[in-house]
């Protein structure tokens, strides 16, 4: 089925989000312009939405022609998803599938078409994602973490990332994304979604290149921090399906109660408090190395995946820890950045 006939049957819109990407947001803007520039690309109509950016990206954006949305103060990727959905669907009502990305990516060619192939294929798909790549990941060991994130299992899932393809009606169904999330918004949806009944489809094909540009430990601690407030957030607001139950609890052990017992808080002697922590330690990266392998991940790749995993635990729950401070105190958190601004 060639791409033209897949553009009659569904309507496609862009929505890219992003906050000082700088020459990282024309690339994915690039990416996705198809035979010509500006908000109606080659692809579809394509709404940017900003998020306070003060390096010119929204100015730089509509120099190519680019509808733009720019969003005050709070800022959440989840809102400027819903706000440059909200703007596409005004200006292009007739669109039926939208592709969302972040405006640290860039699309890789073939995408569109083989998203629009499933979509085609099984009216039940409401979303699909593909396999997002690190566009650097030998540039330092926290961008190849994340290559190794990014390789999840193909096949019906039950979470997307930030870049992923949905019907209109689905997100609309689902509520949209929650404006409120600081981290976490996407998964978030994607339970929503499948709690309508609907499918999320995993492709086993290439879409998108990312660029973390991480470079310093103290990045890949918040970047970590971040992801333990998600889970947090994500497994109270969905405690009845159980979602990241695991995850949490994994995280209060391995990043709480063991460092506890090895600070002897547990235990009556700190040496043998040491020990038992040091040994419950080894385990885990054990397993963890052996997980790594099963994944298909090379010798070195599994050593990196293994340490990390098991040294992430502490920043996850301290990230756990500052959602339910934060509530207990009902203040809202604000946005956790791990990139240069």
């Amino acid at each position: 089925m060639h791409d033209g006939y897949l553009r009659m049957k569904l309507r496609l819109g862009i929505v890219i989000i992003g906050r000082n990407e700088g020459a990282r947001l024309l690339r994915c803007i690039r990416s996705v312009a198809g035979s010509q520039n500006g908000s109606q690309t080659g692809n579809g109509p394509l709404v940017y939405a900003d998020s306070g950016s003060t390096d010119g990206s929204p100015a730089r954006a509509r120099e190519l022609g680019v509808e733009v949305v720019e969003l005050q103060a709070p800022f959440t990727a989840a809102r400027g998803r819903n706000e440059g959905f909200a703007r596409l669907l005004e200006k292009h009502p007739d669109v039926e599938v939208v592709q969302f990305l972040d405006g640290d990516t860039e699309l890789i060619p073939g995408w569109f078409e083989r998203a629009l192939q499933e979509l085609v294929d099984d009216p039940q798909v409401a979303a699909v994602c593909g396999r997002r790549r690190e566009r650097h990941p030998e540039a330092s060991v926290y961008n190849l973490l994340c290559d190794i994130e990014w390789n999840t299992p193909v096949g019906e899932t039950i979470v997307f990332g930030g870049d992923v393809m949905i019907r209109t009606q689905d997100m609309r169904r689902a509520g949209g994304y929650d404006a409120t999330l600081i981290a976490g918004e996407d998964p978030d949806l994607a339970v929503r979604i499948k709690k309508t009944g609907r499918k999320i489809m995993r492709l086993d094909s290439d879409m998108t290149f990312h660029d973390a540009a991480m470079t310093r430990f103290s990045q890949w601690w918040t970047r970590a921090l971040r992801g333990g407030h998600a889970f947090a957030e994500g497994a109270e607001l969905h405690a009845q399906q159980g979602f990241w139950a695991k995850e949490v609890r994994s995280n209060w052990v391995w990043g709480a109660a063991v460092p506890a017992v090895g600070l002897g808080m547990l235990l009556p002697t700190l040496g043998t408090s040491a020990m038992v922590a040091g040994a419950s330690y080894g385990a885990l990266f054990v397993k963890m190395l052996h997980d790594g392998r099963a994944r298909g991940l090379a010798p070195h790749e599994a050593r990196v995946y293994a340490a990390f995993g098991t040294l992430g635990k502490l920043p996850q729950a301290a990230g756990q820890a500052k959602y339910w401070w934060g509530k207990m105190r009902r203040k809202k958190s604000t946005l956790i950045e791990y990139k240069d601004q």
